[in-house]
């Protein structure tokens, strides 16, 4: 047993000490809040078959709170071994050969009919994941300047760099805002930009979910937009982890996927979802496949105007145009199994579970206060689960009003096994309107930075970046529910939240911030 003296600190370090419970207090608390939670929300049961699973599948979760399935998703045990003994009691070649792609086909199906997704409408091409599927619609969209791209300031930065290709072809970019604190789109302004008319190739691209504020942007911009002759990129990779995507429902013409977001293995395989009508308007800058006929040198050195362009032979086989040499013939039936397994359990299993949770925990984080009143937790976006999934960006803040340093939160949840995320997230337009930064203060920043750079001829640390536009933190706390998500993790990042409580930090060996 341990001693019963305790010894007394100072005062203001006494202030100072999280309001922390010990395991047995917390263990009790938990039980009285998840009786509560499910009386309240007497559906969580339906969900039950997931704690069976998260318990035989998923052990390492045993001793670890896992906040971070927008980042990346996990992974069960039931996975890996079905895929290793696959490849221990099979031979796969090369993707070329006849065997092996007739099970490749078989894939490019399955991927297809989980996303509900007609094969005489849409085509299914592999990738890396969901950036480099972006590149493939970039780099061939015919951009020209009497064109336009349209996008979301709440776009993932794989979605802005299609920026690039465009500005590149002089093809006009317009940006639709998004308003705090809901982080919606402004829906005045985008309908207005959708409703002009014109003759050349125009691209709108947009989150079906928002990877920074979890807002679920509506699916109906897809049929409006398309219905003025925009092509339209559906960024689903934050929103198909958790949520069901019908593509017999919505048919955006290019939909990115990386799969070891919706369930951990394998991390290098992603996908593009594209309509078979849109992808005869671009144009590969190059082709690599082995699979194109090459020994047909006449036809492959012409073009069919009726075809958009696009190389007749080569448009016999969209996949063999845009997938660049061997697809991972080792690693595409792990995303077989995977698909199976999301299937088993249930997307709109998995889409309740994560809202009913969201929605108990940010209610519980937006009720915490300080003794002197003062909110210690703002969460930005919406406030509740309407039009939103199971992203939660936050900060908390001291007493004071002041908001505590994202490295300090980084740094707490290290030791005690929470996965969270800390920055950005790679989505700088929805950072700037959650914080209210204007265009003067970021003028202003990179105004600065250009004189240091000529001055001194070093440009400036991030961290001196951020205070030049005035910023008190380098973004945001992001948690992120997901497919294993049970009430206890949600639980104990609340007990986390409570040592914010009358708490003024004092750690001083913060490492610089690299970047966003």
């Amino acid at each position: 047993m341990g001693s019963c003296i305790s010894r007394q600190l100072p005062e203001d370090q006494e202030r100072r000490r999280p309001r922390l419970l010990t395991k047995w207090k917390q263990r009790r608390a938990l039980k009285k809040a998840e009786r509560h939670f499910r009386r309240a929300s007497p559906t969580f049961e339906e969900t039950k078959e997931i704690d069976t699973l998260r318990a035989t599948e998923y052990t390492p979760l045993k001793d670890h709170v896992y906040l971070d399935y927008t980042g990346a998703g996990l992974y069960g045990e039931k996975q890996l071994r079905t895929h290793f003994d696959l490849l221990r009691s099979s031979i796969y070649s090369d993707s070329s050969s006849t065997s092996n792609a007739a099970a490749i086909q078989r894939i490019r199906e399955h991927v297809l009919s989980f996303f509900r997704a007609s094969p005489d409408e849409y085509e299914l091409i592999f990738t890396a994941n969901a950036s480099h599927a972006l590149k493939l619609v970039g780099e061939s969209y015919p951009f020209t300047p009497q064109g336009e791209l349209l996008l979301l300031w709440d776009n993932h930065n794989s979605v802005q760099g299609l920026r690039e290709f465009a500005r590149g072809k002089g093809t006009p970019i317009t940006h639709v805002p998004v308003m705090p604190p809901n982080l919606n789109i402004d829906e005045a302004f985008l309908k207005k930009s959708i409703c002009t008319s014109s003759d050349s190739h125009r691209l709108f691209a947009y989150p079906a979910q928002s990877n920074f504020s979890g807002v679920q942007h509506s699916l109906k911009w897809i049929e409006e937009a398309q219905a003025h002759g925009w092509d339209v990129v559906l960024d689903a990779a934050s929103f198909v982890p958790a949520n069901r995507l019908d593509l017999s429902q919505w048919h955006p013409d290019f939909v990115p996927i990386s799969f070891y977001k919706m369930f951990g293995y394998p991390s290098g395989i992603g996908c593009l979802i594209a309509r078979k009508q849109t992808l005869a308007k671009l144009q590969r800058p190059w082709v690599s496949s082995g699979k194109v006929p090459t020994m047909t040198m006449t036809l492959l050195d012409s073009t069919d105007s009726s075809n958009g362009g696009q190389n007749p032979v080569a448009a016999r086989k969209w996949h063999e145009v845009f997938e660049d040499g061997s697809v991972d013939f080792f690693g595409l039936p792990a995303v077989e199994i995977g698909l199976n397994h999301l299937s088993s359990i249930g997307m709109e299993t998995i889409s309740s579970r994560v809202k009913l949770l969201a929605g108990w925990l940010i209610d519980r984080l937006l009720e915490l206060r300080h003794s002197n009143g003062q909110r210690v937790v703002i969460v930005y976006g919406p406030q509740n689960t309407v039009n939103r999934g199971g992203t939660i960006t936050l900060n908390f803040f001291d007493p004071t009003g002041r908001v505590i340093d994202e490295r300090v939160v980084d740094k707490r949840a290290l030791p005690i096994n929470l996965s969270l995320r800390t920055g950005c997230f790679c989505n700088p337009g929805a950072s700037e309107a959650a914080f209210y930064l204007t265009e003067e203060a970021l003028l202003n920043a990179f105004n600065q930075e250009a004189a240091a750079k000529e001055q001194e001829g070093n440009p400036k640390t991030f961290d001196e970046f951020l205070l030049d536009m005035g910023m008190k933190t380098g973004g945001g706390i992001r948690i992120s529910l997901g497919l294993m998500t049970n009430f206890a993790d949600c639980f104990r990042f609340l007990q986390f939240a409570h040592g914010f409580i009358d708490n003024i930090p004092t750690e001083t060996d913060l490492k610089p911030r690299p970047h966003c």
